[in-house]
């Protein structure tokens, strides 16, 4: 048995080409295009290369996009005074502040200023809230791309068992809730779950979201699983890769290991994965590719609800 692959790149082009209609249409007919402002602060590599991606992506899709970028010690009351101002203009229909902020600043207080209304992160304790209670709205931008990736791959949702490893609240607590949402039974694993792979192997439908290299392995997937990687670690280990990968990947792995001293896997072991599933998304090329078409989504949603079009 050889796994589908579940292609996040093909989904998110699609995803992407809906938005930049919808985005065509508002400037058309109301005149207006939608506005996000990413904030970064400091100088983190990773966060440098995703506000990159957010603020080209908004520009090839028609939305008007802004980065502020601010140094590395800049004071926690110029983030509040930056975010406030973001909140009280007009133009503004999303806001993105970038994590992981530096440790002076307080990532809740920051969270929580900004207006639930542009908040298209979906971090924001009224939008987690209304996503508990069933409503629409603002949801955070990976779960939701995983809900694009089952339905757009035709797997049904409803009536299926989904396991979630991870209850962070960027990824498996709302994870959980969307899939309620469509009639699924869930169940949530986590670090404190005894006999792991006897809950896991239970799942029609399985997300790895805790952050641990290939850590899902054949004795946590059930005979014909959907499952899906959110992870995305590095892995510099050649044994390790060899671990991890095909005879099939293995070459391009390390080809990636000797020329930037690392690659990317997720949370289950794509190996073992393959040969246990009946769809599996990959890392790179899977969940990771929606998470900015889905934000690019929330950004239009928010500049929708928020001007009554």
């Amino acid at each position: 048995m050889s796994a589908r692959i579940l292609s996040g790149k093909t989904i998110a082009e699609a995803i992407k080409s809906e938005v930049a209609a919808e985005v065509a249409g508002l400037k058309e007919v109301h005149g207006f295009s939608p506005c996000l402002v990413v904030v970064r602060v400091g100088e983190d590599p990773a966060s440098a290369v995703y506000v990159g991606s957010k603020v080209r992506t908004a520009e090839e899709l028609g939305i008007v996009s802004e980065h502020l970028h601010f140094d590395a010690d800049t004071s926690q009351e110029k983030i509040v005074e930056v975010v406030t101002e973001l909140n009280e203009r007009h133009d503004v229909d999303g806001i993105l502040v970038q994590l992981p902020l530096p440790k002076h600043i307080d990532e809740r207080e920051i969270l929580e200023l900004i207006d639930p209304e542009k908040d298209v992160d979906g971090f924001h304790p009224i939008n987690t809230g209304r996503l508990m209670q069933g409503y629409e709205g603002l949801v955070p931008c990976t779960p939701a791309g995983v809900i694009e990736i089952l339905k757009r791959s035709d797997i049904d949702i409803a009536g299926k068992h989904a396991v979630v490893v991870g209850r962070s609240n960027i990824v498996g607590k709302p994870m959980a809730m969307l899939l309620l949402k469509e009639s699924a039974t869930v169940t949530i694993c986590h670090s404190r779950t005894k006999d792991l792979p006897s809950i896991t192997r239970q799942a029609d439908i399985l997300v790895a979201a805790i952050g641990r290299a290939g850590f899902i392995r054949s004795e946590h997937i059930g005979e014909g699983a959907t499952v899906i990687d959110v992870g995305i670690n590095n892995v510099s280990d050649v044994e390790r890769a060899g671990e991890l990968f095909s005879n099939e990947e293995i070459e391009k792995r390390l080809t990636a290991i000797e020329n930037r001293g690392f690659t990317l896997v997720g949370d289950v072991n794509p190996r073992e994965a393959m040969e246990k599933s009946a769809n599996f998304t990959p890392v790179p090329g899977g969940v990771g590719l929606l998470t900015v078409a889905m934000l690019m989504k929330n950004t239009v949603v928010a500049a929708t609800i928020r001007r009554g079009v």
